[in-house]
This record gives structure tokens, C-alpha cells and sequence, in this order.
């Protein structure tokens, strides 16, 4: 997917996640959508973004997994051929 963490674990010492893989234009085509829409304009990713800033988890770190929520309910929705409707988000991730 391109927004995917993978561990960086060994043994018992359990290291940082990061993204990465192959489909960089993923990452490069969601940042800067989801950077207005998680802390401007749409309610549900910024509901999101504001509760895991609010856990202590860096803004980086909140808007990739924004960016990652955005795909699954992107994907959601053309699977189920819905159209956007924020009252009712087609895929609630926590």
C-alpha cells in the first residue's frame, strides 16, 4: 500500500516502525491532501488526527496513519459503491 509499517523488531528488543515498499507515489499523492484534511477540513480524519496527537504520538506519525485510514475508506467505499458522507464514514478504524 505504501503507508504499511514494518517492525524493526529482534529477538526481545522491539525497534521503531517505518514505511516503506515500493509504491512511494502513494505516500507522495496522500501527504499533502491529508495534512489539510486531518488538521482542517474533514471531521472524521481530524477527529482522528486530534485523539492520537492527543495519545502522544508525534504529528508525523498521526498523519501517516490519517493517510492510511484515508485509504482503507477509500477503498471501502468503491467496493461498496458509496459516495462520501461524513455523518456515516464507510470504514471506522481506531
Amino acid at each position: 500500500m505504501g503507508v504499511a509499517p514494518y517492525d524493526d523488531d529482534s529477538g526481545k528488543r522491539g525497534g521503531e516502525r517505518h514505511i516503506k515498499g515500493w509504491r512511494r507515489w502513494v505516500r507522495n499523492g496522500l501527504f499533502l491532501p491529508c495534512l489539510g484534511a486531518a488538521t482542517q477540513h474533514n471531521p472524521v480524519l481530524k477527529a482522528y488526527y486530534e485523539r492520537l496527537t492527543a495519545r502522544s504520538k508525534e504529528p508525523k506519525v498521526a498523519l501517516v496513519a490519517c493517510m492510511r485510514k484515508l485509504i482503507i475508506i477509500l477503498n471501502t467505499m468503491i467496493a461498496r459503491g458509496q459516495k462520501w458522507n461524513p455523518k456515516t464514514p464507510p470504514a471506522v478504524v481506531s
